[in-house]
């Protein structure tokens, strides 16, 4: 049974910050998983970070693990696959809100030729406001930040096909979401979201990412750690859900 939830604090987060050592994930990350749409993953090698925007599946079980993982698909001659090769340890940033910078409210005052961010307050209507404001206490939950080893899948085996499988379901949308959502990167969008370029190429390699720990952050910067013990299930999480896709 997870441990009881202790409450976000607002103390010094270089180290382990009210650490839970539970057989699950908690539930807030359980929750960003499924609903998030992307996440960032970062990769180190040579001292050198590296962060890419990715497609990703959560898995809280498999046929191939009991434990949680997360699925994502790579070029081989990517930036990222050359440091998951040298260095498997990597991070994944993990939000389920709308990020926006709203005005600045700051009373210096702002030259007519002023650039960079945040952007100067300026009036506008009621709605204006609202919708530049989405990303409020209201809306906001948590980010997660999720610490585990990267495995890149044997080519042609029946893990990679099953993997692969999973995650070209999962980042199946309907024409809807699709026109919202798919990559538009130089100035035409892909008529399939992108799926053929970065999960369904005959060179695109599987990438397994098998969860250790995670550190909860709300939307002001209080904190939580989390660390998975060995042997964990996730035979307890509701709903058998796939990043929110049965």
């Amino acid at each position: 049974m997870p441990l009881p939830q202790a409450p976000l604090n607002y103390e010094a987060s270089a180290g382990d910050t009210h650490l839970q050592v539970t057989e699950t994930l908690p539930a807030e990350v359980v929750q960003c998983l499924q609903n998030a749409r992307f996440l960032h993953l970062a990769t180190c090698t040579d001292e050198f970070p590296h962060v890419a925007l990715m497609n990703y599946t959560y898995l809280p079980t498999s046929p191939y693990s009991p434990s949680p993982s997360v699925i994502m698909t790579t070029n081989p001659s990517s930036k990222k696959t050359h440091n998951l090769i040298s260095n498997p340890n990597v991070s994944l940033l993990v939000h389920d809100w709308v990020s926006h910078r709203p005005p600045t409210t700051n009373a210096r005052r702002m030259s007519a030729d002023r650039s960079g961010s945040p952007p100067p307050e300026v009036r506008s209507s009621s709605l204006a406001t609202l919708l530049a404001n989405l990303n409020t206490s209201a809306l906001s939950s948590i980010s997660a930040t999720i610490n585990g080893e990267a495995r890149i899948v044997d080519q042609g085996t029946e893990e990679e096909k099953y993997f692969r499988e999973m995650h070209l379901e999962n980042n199946t949308f309907g024409e809807e979401a699709e026109g919202r959502d798919r990559w538009d990167t130089v100035g035409s969008a892909a008529p399939d979201g992108g799926r053929g370029t970065f999960i369904e190429g005959e060179e695109v390699r599987v990438v397994v990412v098998k969860i250790r720990d995670a550190r909860v952050s709300d939307w002001k910067g209080a904190v939580r750690d989390w660390s998975l013990s060995e042997g964990t299930t996730e035979s307890a999480q509701a709903g058998g859900l796939v990043n929110g896709v049965a």
